[in-house]
């Protein structure tokens, strides 16, 4: 169980945050269609992005314990025995994700926020 690299979790990173731009590009935009024609309540995009990050990083790592980022990279989520994560350390890993220091953590702990506080690390598949 080796653990993946920096350069590895960037390219995950670059991948995952692209995707869940574009779907967070097409939902605001539908939602725009219909703030227009239907005078709905107008939702800023930002709303989109960090929503479409927690779902999108939870049932991805919840179903698949990797998103597509991982898939490109071989590389998974597991908690410290190896073995896959309970479903609610999933959950405080995409939560915590939003959090603008996320990364800020690296140098103090070795390894993000996200992971230290749900008990999970990223390994070779």
């Amino acid at each position: 169980m080796n653990n993946v690299g920096i350069g590895t979790r960037a390219l995950n990173f670059v991948i995952d945050t692209l995707l869940i731009f574009l779907i967070s590009y097409f939902s605001y935009r539908t939602s725009s269609f219909y703030e227009f024609y239907y005078h709905s309540v107008d939702i800023p995009f930002y709303y989109f992005f960090w929503g479409t990050m927690v779902v999108y990083y939870f049932l991805f790592e919840s179903i698949f314990t990797r998103t597509p980022g991982k898939w490109l990279s071989v590389s998974k989520v597991v908690n410290k025995n190896g073995k896959r994560p309970a479903i609610w350390r999933i959950a405080i890993r995409s939560i915590i994700r939003v959090l603008p220091i996320d990364c800020f953590f690296i140098p103090f702990l070795d390894k993000t926020l996200h992971d230290y506080a749900s008990g999970t690390i990223v390994v070779e598949a």
